[in-house]
């Protein structure tokens, strides 16, 4: 399995992205995945900052709700996140992964699917 990330950048506080990944490599049809967005700031753990489920169902980490939406696009193996108003704590290296809920668990829960991982998209705000 391989992921693709783009998209990252500089920006302003307050400014807007938006990322772009691409999964390919996979067995399963793409839309019978689980996909989430994380991020690694440097010193911290990476996190699950998004995630999209098969039925379109959406999670996000308390810090970027209503900044932050993530759509998918089956047909072309992709997952986009676009970043609204961000702040200087959203900088960090953004990657893209297939995600594993637990039964009875919550994307809170989850871990990524896949032990590989893409070079990821740098975003960094700054003024």
């Amino acid at each position: 399995v391989r992921f693709v990330e783009s998209g990252g950048g500089v920006v302003e506080p307050g400014g807007s992205l938006r990322l772009a990944c691409v999964m390919s490599g996979h067995l399963a049809m793409f839309g019978a995945y689980d996909m989430g967005w994380y991020r690694q700031a440097p010193g911290k753990q990476r996190e699950l900052v998004a995630y999209i489920d098969l039925a379109d169902r959406t999670y996000y980490v308390d810090s970027v709700k209503g900044r932050f939406t993530i759509t998918r696009d089956n047909a072309k193996d992709t997952i986009d996140l676009q970043m609204n108003d961000l702040k200087y704590e959203d900088t960090a290296v953004y990657h893209c992964n297939a995600v594993r809920v637990p039964p009875a668990g919550s994307p809170a829960d989850s871990a990524p699917l896949y032990a590989t991982w893409g070079q990821g998209t740098q975003v960094t705000v700054s003024s």
